[in-house]
């Protein structure tokens, strides 16, 4: 290829995703923060989506159910952002911010999350918009990919494609137990 013809990769101007490092306990106080200055500072067009990673969570206390938010990655806030000088100037600079993950510090802009490994945490948040097409009902024989039970095989009892997780009945010391796994990390076992 001649210089010409090359490609031009300028993925600095992508909306991407990356994760933010802060004190554990204070997510939602940098995810409220984070916010007050993309309005106070204008910067809309770089910052969009700031997510702390929860989903509910049943505790039973003195007898009673509380539903209470469960934090799925602890001192950890995950920003949709274009990456420029100004966007990344300050989200480093917010209060409770100690850094982005992916950096190896030094001036060095980080790298951004792989859009199937935030894929899969919107997902499990309820807040993905992309839908799964799956090659697989239920009563069909399937492979575990992933997770613990990767390579284990089971046959699917029920799905939810609300929240794209298949019930999945696997045979675990001579037991069928009954495990719930990800539309995406499940594959038809071929006859």
């Amino acid at each position: 290829m001649t210089e010409q013809t090359k490609p031009i990769i300028n993925d600095e101007h992508e909306k991407r995703w990356y994760v933010v490092n802060t004190y554990a306990g204070h997510e939602n106080r940098v995810k409220d923060n984070l916010q007050k200055r993309v309005d106070s500072m204008g910067i809309q067009d770089c910052l969009f989506r700031i997510v702390v990673a929860e989903e509910p969570e049943i505790e039973i206390k003195n007898g009673k159910q509380i539903e209470k938010m469960h934090n799925l990655f602890p001192g950890y806030v995950f920003v949709e952002m274009i990456m420029t000088d100004d966007a990344w100037y300050v989200v480093r600079n917010t209060p409770g911010v100690t850094g982005f993950i992916g950096s190896s510090g030094g001036g060095a802009k980080p790298f951004p999350v792989s859009p199937d490994e935030i894929e899969s945490i919107l997902r499990r948040m309820g807040q993905s918009d992309k839908k799964i097409v799956v090659d697989f009902a239920v009563g069909d024989q399937v492979r575990i990919l992933s997770g613990p039970f990767s390579g284990m095989e089971g046959k699917v009892s029920s799905m939810n494609d609300q929240s794209q997780v298949a019930n999945i009945l696997t045979v675990l010391f001579g037991r069928e137990t009954p495990t719930d796994i990800n539309y995406n990390d499940l594959q038809k076992v071929k006859d």
